[in-house]
């Protein structure tokens, strides 16, 4: 289902709280038309006939030639969740490098910071414009990160990420968002208006190419949210937690990558810039 810069999809989805703050105490997220979250446990058949594909073994696809790119791990997550997907991206010749987060719970702003440091690293490093790639909260902080510093970013693929509206999302995935704001009040002193800045860039016009990836069968985000008019949106079929080693999300991922490649060529390294 291709859409955004190159085309539309033709299908919009509007945000649950049009001002994108915090919702009500009341809300406990979607629950009409979620599929049942006994389903995300394909993950592991997902991860199994992977290791079995043609495109897990590079074949076919075109290879990089050392072009970076940035992996961010979900909510709750962290860099193992994306180990996979590393590993084949670095045996398809990318230099790829997972954001250093070792539980993806802390309030966005601060979680970003630590994305935008990796990002300016890498691009400072090897003089070319990064690719972002996130696993659902992780797609929001891509987009953000994308919106802020787009002369770093090449382009940003969403996984699972409901880039149109973040919390429309399970009864069991906003438990631990209201487990998280709990923390984060105690922790850091931060409400939830924290978090206002974020998703206003969020919800702006992307700066970069932005890819979503989404399955309607997603247990954990309702697969609209993933929808946006500005976004190239894909639908494959699994599970939320599989889509980082989903073998239908490595072949979107091969041709968006060999996209970027032939639109970059190797420049000289920058001096290194900072946040």
């Amino acid at each position: 289902m291709p859409g955004g810069p190159e085309g539309t999809t033709g299908i919009e989805h509007g945000p649950l709280f049009p001002n994108r703050g915090t919702p009500p105490l009341h809300y406990v997220g979607r629950i009409a038309g979620q599929p049942p979250v006994w389903l995300e446990t394909r993950g592991l058949i997902e991860n199994l006939r992977l290791r079995s594909t043609a495109i897990y073994a590079g074949d076919g696809p075109p290879h990089g030639t050392g072009q970076p790119v940035l992996l961010i791990p979900g909510f709750m997550a962290g860099a193992r969740s994306m180990a996979t997907l590393r590993d084949w991206l670095l045996r398809m010749g990318y230099h790829a490098e997972v954001a250093g987060l070792a539980f993806n719970v802390r309030y966005s702003e601060d979680v970003l910071n630590t994305i935008l440091l990796r990002l300016v690293d890498l691009f400072g490093w090897l003089g070319q414009r990064v690719t972002l790639i996130g696993h659902s909260r992780g797609g929001l902080l891509a987009k953000v990160a994308s919106h802020r510093h787009p002369e770093m970013v090449e382009r940003v693929v969403a996984l699972g990420a409901p880039l149109a509206d973040p919390y429309d999302i399970s009864p069991f995935t906003m438990a631990g968002v209201r487990l998280a704001q709990a923390f984060n009040l105690a922790m850091f002193r931060r409400t939830g208006a924290v978090e206002l800045p974020f998703l206003k860039d969020l919800a702006a016009p992307a700066r970069r190419p932005l890819a979503s990836i989404y399955s309607r069968t997603d247990a954990i985000v309702y697969w609209q949210a993933c929808i946006r008019a500005d976004a190239e949106c894909v639908e494959v079929v699994g599970s939320h937690v599989g889509l980082a080693v989903n073998p239908d999300v490595y072949v979107v991922l091969a041709g968006l990558l060999s996209r970027s490649n032939a639109k970059q060529p190797r420049s000289p390294r920058p001096s290194p810039t900072h946040v």
